[in-house]
């Protein structure tokens, strides 16, 4: 199958349209559900996952453009005492677009639809190109939040939160000037320091990393162009003549200027983890997509491919093999920047399609040994030091989604703890909670839910005693 000449057929749905993507038409709330082995009766808690789901018969032209629609299961004393989704209530999904007829961007119109966070007692549905939603804990809509009206740019997916300080650092991308903004949110949840950083156009800048004292931009060639926009989809295409580079800024209160490093044409939609070794250098782990991985999945989900080859198949971030001619589409790797020699290396780490990469994020910004990501056959660990993968097999039509790290309380080890996954079916079965221990990724338990769940994106454990995500 291949993507550019199967959406020209409108007689079968898009690709980000059907089988483990196929939206679902109503929300549901189940109780009591039924589980498969043993729930480790410490997860007390509720497991959220974010992701796009248009409504019956609406196609917005595009994986990522679709309306948010959040999923939760929330789990207590070795039982699944509910299930329940909720499309968020945004403008968008009223019908308000994100432009505006003069052409300005209406932040409350984003589709909040990639990923969902708990910050200082707030729980927030995140989308880069707009304003974040604040949802109760039960998934109830409140509204768009601006941190009392000082955010006044769009907020990033991807929010890094700083174990030791717990403040959160984040960044807003614009289509016009002042393209990027850093942002600062202290443990309480006042956002404090907002800084302009200078970039030279509007790129799909989709996340970046943060180190014990620095900031980690990618500014990758993957640009807006205006000519796409109000086609539907995203207006962002290939531009070869754009470059690819990663900046390297202080977390100093004030601090703007940007350290740039060369790198090889790449885009990078998610971060795994960044640190600085004992040499002063800044290591950061992510998924890279090549310049033609990148134009196949893109051109899969909806995208335009833009110039330049668009062979094989790749049903977009985080699944199958990546097509082609075997070649995944996107592979975990590793850059060190070098602030004192301006030098950077870099190395793949592994040879398996990957991506949303995850961690124990008491260790955002340190050093790290383990990272799990979504692999074409199931869910993969990454030991970093010993260089090795294990993987744990989806079986059949199953799609494991995003791995989330929970740590065991009181565990020593870094991977001591468990992964929790929303799995999906190709056929239309029922979704499933997977819960694996993170040592050997052996399965503890299954929760099984009443109805299918679209692959999605991103989601984040929120524990009973309220600490962390």
């Amino acid at each position: 199958m291949n993507p550019a000449s199967d959406t020209t057929d409108t007689s079968v749905p898009p690709l980000y349209l059907r089988g483990r993507f196929a939206p679902v038409a109503v929300e549901h709330t189940a109780a009591e559900l039924t589980v498969r082995g043993c729930l480790p009766p410490e997860l007390d808690g509720r497991y959220l996952r974010n992701g796009p789901n248009p409504a019956p018969g609406e196609d917005d032209g595009h994986w990522f453009t679709g309306p948010g629609m959040l999923h939760g299961v929330r789990l207590r004393g070795g039982r699944a005492e509910w299930y329940r989704n909720r499309w968020i209530r945004t403008r968008q999904l009223a019908g308000h677009p994100l432009l505006r007829a003069d052409g300005t961007v209406d932040l409350a119109a984003s589709p909040a639809n990639t990923h969902v966070i708990r910050h200082a007692g707030t729980v927030l549905a995140l989308c880069e190109v707009g304003l974040p939603y604040w949802v109760t804990p039960e998934l109830t809509t409140v509204g768009p939040y601006d941190f009392g009206g000082r955010l006044t740019t769009a907020m990033t997916a991807h929010p890094k939160e700083d174990p030791a300080t717990g403040e959160l650092h984040l960044f807003g991308a614009a289509f016009t000037a002042p393209y990027l903004t850093y942002h600062r949110v202290t443990a309480e949840g006042l956002l404090v320091d907002s800084r302009p950083v200078e970039v030279p156009g509007p790129t799909m800048m989709h996340d970046f990393a943060v180190t014990e004292h620095h900031i980690v931009w990618m500014d990758l060639p993957v640009v807006l162009d205006p000519a796409l926009a109000g086609r539907g989809g995203t207006p962002y295409r290939w531009d070869e003549g754009y470059g690819a580079r990663l900046g390297v800024m202080s977390r100093a209160p004030g601090s703007t200027e940007v350290r740039w490093f060369e790198v090889d044409p790449c885009y990078v939609f998610h971060v795994g983890n960044a640190h600085e070794d004992a040499r002063g250098r800044i290591v950061l782990d992510a998924v890279r997509y090549d310049p033609e991985g990148f134009r196949r999945t893109w051109s899969g989900i909806g995208g335009p491919a833009g110039p330049g080859p668009s062979t094989g198949t790749s049903p977009g971030p985080g699944g199958g093999t990546g097509g082609g001619r075997g070649r995944a589409a996107s592979v975990l790797h590793r850059w060190l920047l070098d602030p004192a020699t301006g030098r950077v290396d870099e190395a793949q780490l592994d040879d398996r399609q990957a991506e949303f990469p995850t961690h124990n994020e008491s260790l955002t910004g340190r050093p790290h040994r383990h990272l799990y990501t979504v692999s074409g056959d199931g869910i993969a660990k990454h030991d970093l030091a010993l260089g090795t993968t294990r993987v744990h097999a989806t079986p059949g039509s199953r799609d494991a989604g995003e791995a989330v790290f929970v740590p065991a309380s009181g565990g020593t080890a870094e991977d001591e703890g468990w992964l929790l996954s929303l799995v999906s079916d190709d056929t239309g079965k029922a979704g499933e909670l997977l819960v694996l221990d993170a040592t050997d990724l052996s399965v503890q338990a299954v929760v099984e839910l009443p109805r299918p769940v679209p692959s999605g994106f991103h989601g984040s454990w929120l524990p009973e005693d309220g600490r962390g995500h």
